[in-house]
């Protein structure tokens, strides 16, 4: 794993591991790498260890809610929905951990397929951990920083790439506001061109 994480620090980029376990998270994190996705069974002591080395934890709660909703019509065995209701019923938990130790939070969902659609249900399924300026901080700036691209994604500034949303309401209130794919986004800007416009025009 080591190796790993020196091949892609040389290649200008970094390594992400999908963890769950204590054990496999101070691994990981130890051998150098960045980000990890999931984490739902981070305790006091792998949060602390990642604190340490400015490690990033992604949690995916759609995920686990989307296959939750899915899983029997997927196929999915008992013992596997089993095992989806441990990890399920520990991520707002890893969450308030990894707050507490000071672990920056990204922002991700790890969806497939046609579950696609439930991605922005990550914001309201955080908000029993999180305030929402955080979780929003989380899918903008805290991302950027992640991937590298502080200043140029996930903020309104000079020089940085014009990704920009008109919200009908304000999120900080009401994160629902950013589901319903797009019903309350009038206008949805990407790298400054705009994608959707359903503004109404001034008065003349």
């Amino acid at each position: 794993m080591t190796a790993i994480v020196e091949e892609a620090r040389a290649a200008r980029t970094y390594v992400m591991a999908h963890a769950y376990s204590p054990e496999s998270i101070i691994r990981a994190v130890r051998c150098g790498v960045r980000s990890i996705e999931h984490g739902n069974l981070l305790d006091a002591e792998a949060a602390a260890v990642m604190a340490e080395h400015g490690a990033y934890l992604v949690p995916t709660l759609a995920t686990y809610d989307a296959l939750y909703r899915n899983g029997a019509r997927l196929g999915w065995s008992s013992e596997m929905m089993a095992k989806l209701e441990l990890v399920r019923g520990q991520g707002v938990e890893a969450i308030r951990i990894a707050r507490a130790a000071g672990v920056r939070i990204g922002f991700g969902t790890d969806l497939l397929g046609e579950m696609h659609a439930d991605e922005a249900l990550e914001f309201t399924l955080r908000a029993p951990a999180m305030p929402a300026a955080e979780i929003l901080r989380s899918a903008t700036a805290v991302n950027a920083e992640l991937i590298g691209q502080a200043g140029r994604l996930g903020v309104v500034a000079p020089g940085a790439w014009a990704d920009l949303v008109v919200v009908d309401g304000n999120p900080l209130a009401d994160l629902t506001l950013l589901q319903q794919q797009g019903r309350h986004l009038p206008l949805i800007m990407k790298a400054g061109k705009i994608c959707k416009n359903e503004l109404s025009a001034p008065a003349a």
